[in-house]
């Protein structure tokens, strides 16, 4: 795997790794500057199949994204990914996927309009950050936890504006939700108002209404662009 050779490399190897690492984030930022439209980046586990309901809810969450104008980014892979590039299809909107080299699991799903294959996974993080108005999150593993916290980590230190983190299916996040306000907040990890980064619903209207709202509230607050002379 790229990331285990390059963690192996000698100092001989920098200059050399450096390019890669370099390419691969042009390569990201130039596919992102394709995106013509805000997009919402959605998150989940690959190992859902097209059958179980989250696969729906996905797929309608995609949907209902695109018919608000949004761009749908994801991991690229199957499962949740799939469902909600299917879903931004099935509505006519822009499908993106950045998808990752793995050992298994993960192929490039057929509901893509614009892909792009990471060797890396800190330059394709950096690009679900970078395309996004706002993330929803759908069950999965540690994949979908590392996305999770990131992206909760970047917004509490101020590191990317405020965008909304919504948890789809409050049955399954409840216990992570239990012990975030049950421990990290009385023991004083985290301050009272870092709980207001997460929503959580089980209504695919209501998560795409969370996106919408924030994106709304922040482009109500942009200050205008000053306005042009005319050509003399």
């Amino acid at each position: 795997m790229e990331d285990r050779r390059l963690l192996d490399s000698r100092p001989g190897d920098l200059v050399a790794d450096a390019d890669r690492i370099g390419q691969e984030f042009l390569d990201g930022f130039e596919a992102v500057a394709r995106i013509d439209r805000p997009a919402v980046t959605v998150f989940g586990s690959a190992r859902i199949p097209d059958d179980d309901p989250t696969y729906a809810e996905a797929r309608e969450v995609g949907r209902l994204l695109a018919e608000a104008g949004f761009a749908v980014v994801t991991g690229g892979g199957p499962g949740v990914m799939e469902a909600a590039n299917r879903g931004a299809r099935d509505a006519g909107g822009l499908s993106v996927g950045f998808n990752i080299e793995l050992p298994h699991e993960q192929f490039a799903n057929r509901y893509l309009d614009i892909s792009l294959t990471f060797k890396h996974f800190y330059a394709r993080k950096t690009m679900f950050v970078k395309a996004a108005e706002g993330f929803v999150i759908f069950p999965g593993g540690f994949g979908t936890l590392d996305e999770l916290f990131e992206s909760l980590t970047l917004i509490q230190t101020g590191k990317v504006l405020h965008f909304p983190v919504v948890l789809f299916d409050s049955a399954y996040w409840q216990p992570l939700l239990d012990w975030i306000r049950g421990r990290l907040l009385p023991d004083g990890m985290i301050s009272p108002e870092d709980l207001e980064l997460l929503e959580v619903t089980d209504d695919p209207g209501r998560a795409v209404a969370l996106i919408l709202e924030c994106y709304e509230r922040n482009c109500a607050s942009m200050p205008a662009e000053p306005a042009k002379a005319d050509a003399q």
